[in-house]
């Protein structure tokens, strides 16, 4: 009698561990779509983003400035703020959340 109560026990235990590995596969896939794939999109839209940046683009700042490129390098741009062509201001392009391309009028 006492040899089957083991035998039960030792399979009970192997059951527990399957659970256990479950619950963490599952909890490692909820944190790979949950945090990790977000993350990766993100950081593709802002790659795209700094792609199509050219000079005369309105474009948004994360401080929420409006502005124009006026002159780029490799990793900054000179953005022109307000109407008095006064304010120009050096920044990263990864200040930049936001850009509108100009509107042809013709």
């Amino acid at each position: 009698m006492n040899q089957l109560l083991m035998a039960e026990a030792a399979s009970a235990g192997g059951m527990n561990t399957w659970v256990i590995i479950v619950y963490v596969v599952l909890i490692g896939a909820m944190m790979y779509f949950m945090i990790i794939k977000p993350q990766k999109k993100q950081r593709k839209e802002q790659q795209d983003l700094m792609a199509r940046m050219e000079v005369g683009d309105s474009v948004m700042t994360t401080a929420g400035f409006y502005g124009v490129i006026i002159d780029m390098t490799e990793d900054t741009v000179i953005v022109e703020f307000g109407n008095n062509k006064n304010c120009r201001i050096p920044m990263q392009k990864q200040a930049i959340v936001q850009i509108e391309k100009p509107v042809d009028a013709g």
